[in-house]
């Protein structure tokens, strides 16, 4: 029991736990979502005529989504995406673990030896753990510590059965074994389903686009039809018209919006990617206009 404290004081295991990466995500969340409100009131207000600003309300609005979507979407789906490449190359890592296991290697040794390999971005974590492990780590908190790094549903599961296992006793290769082909399949249908996905996704980026096409051709060619009419005499009321343009951008804003977070949702059921979505959409939806002349 002595040994054991005295073990982990040198090793200080609480501040190997407080080492994991903080995730910023909802740093940026917060702060963008701050800003995002304050420019609604802002926009609310230009509305109301309560403040002069040379910008438009509906300018401010779109501003305020863009920055309530763009940075946390981006954030988030680049931290997705290191985590999906990780687990793709986590049943590589359980398969070499595994025949080194076979071998007659201890779970501790295996990892170690395995940490030699190519994994993507999965390396730096094998490396990572197979050092502390050689700090004198146990192999289980070593495996923890992976999971609190990484922390994906895949990663969680994987490694509490190895966990498990491991302190079970008995030959954990044929565990690993298992789980690398159990890892494989689930990521074999996770990219399936990805796949699938991708057609309803560009649907939506085609309707949105044919929906900007659209409000182009009602404002450069049944507008200005309008107003000729009304010219030659026709009771139409020609005011209205500064409103209907209105309405044009402020329906490209929720449809940007809608339309990407749906996007994201259908494509890996994350609503983060489809902020990311929503402000690509809005992005080149306001430029579109602009550059068309459709504001």
């Amino acid at each position: 029991m002595r040994t054991e404290t005295v073990q982990e004081d040198i090793l200080d295991l609480s501040r190997l736990r407080g080492s994991v990466g903080r995730d910023y995500g909802m740093y940026i969340l917060a702060i963008t979502m701050g800003i995002g409100i304050v420019l609604i009131v802002m926009a609310v207000l230009r509305y109301l005529g309560s403040i002069s600003i040379s910008l438009e309300w509906y300018d401010i609005l779109a501003l305020a989504f863009l920055v309530m979507l763009g940075p946390y979407g981006f954030y988030a789906t680049a931290v997705n995406k290191r985590k999906a490449d990780i687990e793709s190359r986590l049943p590589d890592f359980l398969r070499d673990v595994a025949e080194a296991g076979r071998f007659g290697m201890t779970l501790p040794e295996a990892i170690r030896v395995a940490s030699h390999g190519k994994y993507g971005k999965l390396t730096p974590e094998i490396r990572r753990m197979a050092a502390q492990i050689e700090w004198g780590v146990p192999a289980p908190e070593a495996l923890q510590l992976f999971v609190d790094r990484v922390r994906t549903p895949l990663v969680e599961r994987m490694i509490a059965i190895i966990i498990k296992a491991n302190n079970a006793g008995g030959n954990v290769s044929d565990v690993l074994g298992m789980v690398a082909r159990d890892a494989r399949e689930a990521r074999l249908m996770e990219e399936e389903r990805k796949v699938e996905m991708i057609t309803y996704m560009i649907v939506i980026y085609i309707a949105f686009f044919v929906f900007i096409a659209t409000i182009f051709i009602l404002n450069s060619v049944f507008l200005p039809a309008m107003s000729d009419v009304t010219a030659d005499g026709t009771m139409i009321n020609v005011g209205m018209i500064p409103a209907v343009q209105v309405v044009f951008v402020v329906s490209i804003i929720v449809h940007a919006v809608g339309d990407g977070i749906m996007a994201g949702v259908l494509q890996d059921g994350r609503i983060a990617n489809g902020m990311r979505h929503g402000f690509i959409m809005l992005l080149t939806g306001m430029v579109s206009l602009a550059l068309l002349g459709g504001v």
